[in-house]
């Protein structure tokens, strides 16, 4: 192995014209520029090989991470889901007997009549005068129907008060609207007229607008 004179080739660089430099005269360039020119095509050729191989290679490691935070959310959220099922099937046993017991609590067609029924009874209880109870039209809605109840009965205060206690107490749902009350007509004896509107309920899954005939009870 011939020795490098190192001051020699530094000496030969520095009198280099790199102006006059041709590659197809590389083999003549002083030493260390051939050097110097070997490392620069080195890591040229090192950074584009890695930006060819390993650019892709870290978008797939980027498309990775993310599918992973991806699939750690679905994860906990199944999970959560899981670790609640049963309180979940609880509280839907529950609603679904709830919604029985409601179910239950509103009138059929053919519990109607007796409804109407009942409230004239408690007015009778009450020794009210009936002038009516009668159905009204239907109100369709969506899973559902509203059956109207038009009342009318005289009587004093205090029994009036009682009647409209008894039949909010009626085991079937009814509401009651619109109440007037006022002095009956031509009556000394402080007789009060009480008109109101009553409303109960039935589940119908595919509710039809329909008219309901007008059943009248007298007293």
């Amino acid at each position: 192995m011939i020795p490098i004179d190192w001051r020699l080739e530094w000496q030969r660089l520095r009198q280099a014209r790199f102006s006059e430099l041709s590659l197809e005269e590389g083999g003549s360039w002083p030493w260390l520029l051939q050097v110097a020119a070997c490392a620069v095509v080195v890591v040229i050729v090192a950074l584009g090989a890695r930006w060819y191989l390993a650019s892709p290679v870290a978008d797939e490691v980027a498309d990775a991470r993310a599918e992973v935070e991806t699939l750690k959310s679905q994860y906990a959220t199944r999970a959560f889901q899981a670790a609640n099922l049963p309180l979940l099937e609880r509280r839907m046993q529950e609603l679904d007997v709830r919604m029985e017991t409601l179910l239950s609590m509103l009138p059929t067609d053919s519990e109607v009549p007796a409804l109407l029924d009942d409230i004239s009874d408690a007015a009778r209880g009450q020794n009210l005068e009936i002038d009516f109870v009668r159905l009204a039209p239907v109100e369709a809605h969506p899973f559902y129907v509203t059956q109207p109840l038009d009342i009318q009965v005289r009587g004093d205060y205090h029994r009036l008060a009682s009647f409209v206690s008894r039949v909010a107490e009626l085991p079937r749902i009814v509401t009651l609207h619109d109440f007037t009350l006022a002095l009956a007509d031509g009556d000394t004896g402080g007789a009060l007229v009480l008109a109101l509107q009553a409303e109960t309920y039935r589940y119908e899954p595919e509710a039809q607008t329909d008219t309901a005939s007008i059943k009248a009870v007298s007293p």
